[in-house]
């Protein structure tokens, strides 16, 4: 409502509405509440024209009527109820309809109108409605002002109204955007804790699988049976303890197929000595904590238990000794050392069959695995890129 101001009143009214619409921009495009983005508009239009009342009306499609959604002046009962049908029988249905700026200098005097109650119980005049509607995709519905004085509004305030309006509606598609991704993460979220959940129930009931079987076996060694028997369920035994320990240490780590390798050694070296009848062999452990696959940590873990099982066997004859597992470096390059103060290893002709798989897993994970046999036995495995290894 620029007129009746002198031409610097004129100017400052003008400065004064493009900043407020520069400012309800930068603020619509950060809010991610469609219904705060409305009321502020309406609020910001009453102020910018000088009017006490404004309404944005959304488009209903199955309705085929516009909803007041948002409103700035108006009493209870208004926002969020009052409804026009979509057509040329109020000032905001024929905007819609016909997507032109519309604006009413004395609502009384237009017979062509059929006004929802709340007109005249507001004693409304003047009117001025313009579409809401992006580039792209359907009218979101009209936004409108209202005034008590006759023949209040003009092309200026018009154009202004125009611009909000484009600024509101690519601001509403994009809360719109916004809201439909926050729905499919929020979906996306709750199916990947279904997953998360089913991971760790699955994890459960193979890690109490294994640690039943692992029982058996260790009470089956406690019957008398001859030694080749013994070894044999040991050997079994050491495997299923291994695996049993990588899924304890999955357990806690969702659907993640990295663990703590360290922490996974440790647990071996003090659940390992429990196979055997052996109070005056010590196993020692240093290791640093280090994130490996599963895959790699399964692996390594049975070289480990081969290699401590060969020791407790054969290094020892008198049944007395120490044996060390030392665990050094990281993913990218990691060097693990089973070191024992016995006998020293020696290769016979009939290669055990220990290790022969020793030696298969450290191919499978790209290492070396090299034996030094003085006063004791060293055996060194280095290996690079762990984590894609296996």
């Amino acid at each position: 409502m620029l007129r009746g101001l002198s031409d610097s009143e004129q100017i400052q009214k003008l400065l004064r509405r493009e900043k407020a619409l520069a400012s309800f921009g930068i603020f619509a495009f950060r809010e991610p509440d469609l219904q705060v983005i409305l009321e502020r508009a309406a609020r910001v239009c009453a102020e910018c024209l000088d009017v006490p009342f404004s309404k944005i009306c959304r488009y209903r499609s199955a309705e085929n009527d516009l909803l007041v959604v948002a409103g700035q002046g108006w009493k209870d009962g208004v926002v969020g109820y009052a409804i026009s049908v979509a057509d040329q029988t109020s000032p905001q249905g024929l905007a819609f309809e016909t997507g032109e700026p519309q604006f009413c200098p004395n609502i009384a005097e237009a017979n062509t109108y059929t006004l929802p109650a709340f007109y005249p119980d507001h004693r409304i005049i003047s009117t001025a409605d313009v579409l809401v509607a992006a580039e792209a995709g359907p009218a979101f519905g009209v936004l409108e002002v209202d005034s008590q004085v006759i023949d209040v509004f003009d092309e200026d305030d018009i154009g202004f109204l125009t611009c909000f309006a484009n600024v509101l509606a690519e601001a509403v598609a994009t809360a719109d955007r916004a809201q439909v991704l926050q729905r499919t993460i929020a979906q996306m979220a709750s199916l990947i804790q279904e997953k998360e959940t089913l991971s760790q129930e699955l994890k459960h009931r193979v890690r109490n699988s294994l640690h039943l079987v692992y029982g058996l076996l260790t009470a089956e060694l406690e019957v008398e049976h001859d030694k080749p028997s013994i070894l044999a369920l040991r050997s079994i035994a050491l495997r299923v303890m291994g695996l049993a320990e990588v899924f304890e240490h999955l357990l806690g780590t969702g659907m993640s197929r990295v663990i703590n390798f360290g922490d996974y050694v440790s647990a071996l070296c003090y659940n390992l000595p429990a196979l055997y009848d052996q109070d005056h062999i010590k196993l020692v452990c240093a290791v640093v904590p280090v994130q490996l696959s599963l895959d790699v940590s399964t692996s390594v873990g049975i070289i480990i238990t081969e290699l401590v099982n060969n020791a407790y066997l054969h290094a020892f004859p008198n049944d007395i000794g120490e044996i060390s597992v030392k665990l050094q470096g990281d993913a990218a390059r990691m060097v693990l050392t089973i070191s024992d103060n016995g006998v020293g290893f020696v290769e016979i002709e009939t290669p055990r069959r220990g290790m022969n798989l020793v030696r298969r897993l450290v191919q499978q994970v790209n290492g070396t695995l090299t034996l030094r046999s003085d006063h004791g036995s060293t055996w060194t495995m280095e290996a690079d890129g762990l984590m894609s290894a296996a």
